[in-house]
């Protein structure tokens, strides 16, 4: 038997994406959305469907500036500095204080326990603002990971969507109020 002890919770930071970085994102310029983000993002953040997202981030700062404090960032590992992913809100609270999480790992860091840092940091975000109420979790029926990843967070299930060209996705929330926890991870900037 293996006597090693068992990795910690990962340590994980935010490191804000501002409108310049995700246009830059969306138009697959590494080089400059790292300049602008004052970190080295990785490949991933120029896939197509980050692309198609990071566009969509940055028309939404277009539209709504003070969304800017809720949107994606790219979240750094720490002590070694390394970008393994990105995490935010959708937006600021709606009229009823409901925010929506939204994460991704780089895929060469999965698996790893970044996505529960990165979930743990955000609702410990959602738990410290008056006023949100709610927090919602939209995940595809067929992603395992992410349906591992929120268990044990105290979300429940309370609908679903979906059509066939896209498959079904399940709608979970959780009241902020009871999402404080003691696992590491922290909102800010670089």
């Amino acid at each position: 038997m293996n006597n090693q002890p068992l990795p910690g919770p990962k340590r994980v930071r935010f490191v804000e994406l501002n409108a310049k970085a995700l246009r830059a994102l969306a138009d697959g310029d590494l080089p400059a959305a790292d300049a602008e983000a004052g970190v080295a993002l990785d490949e991933h953040f120029i896939s197509d469907r980050a692309r198609w997202i990071f566009g969509y981030r940055a028309d939404q700062l277009v539209r709504e500036p003070s969304a800017a404090p809720w949107i994606t960032r790219a979240v750094v590992s720490e002590p070694d500095g390394v970008v393994v992913g990105d995490a935010g809100f959708h937006g600021p609270p709606d009229a009823a204080g409901m925010v929506e999480v939204g994460y991704t790992v780089v895929p060469g860091f999965r698996r790893r326990g970044y996505a529960r840092a990165m979930l743990t940091a955000l609702l410990q975000r959602a738990a410290a603002e008056p006023g949100v109420t709610t927090v919602r979790a939209r995940i595809d029926s067929d992603n395992a990971a992410s349906l591992a990843t929120i268990a044990g967070f105290g979300f429940t299930r309370v609908g679903e969507q979906g059509n066939e060209g896209d498959g079904l996705t399940v709608i979970f929330e959780v009241p902020a109020a009871a999402t404080t926890t003691g696992h590491p991870g922290r909102l800010g900037g670089a």
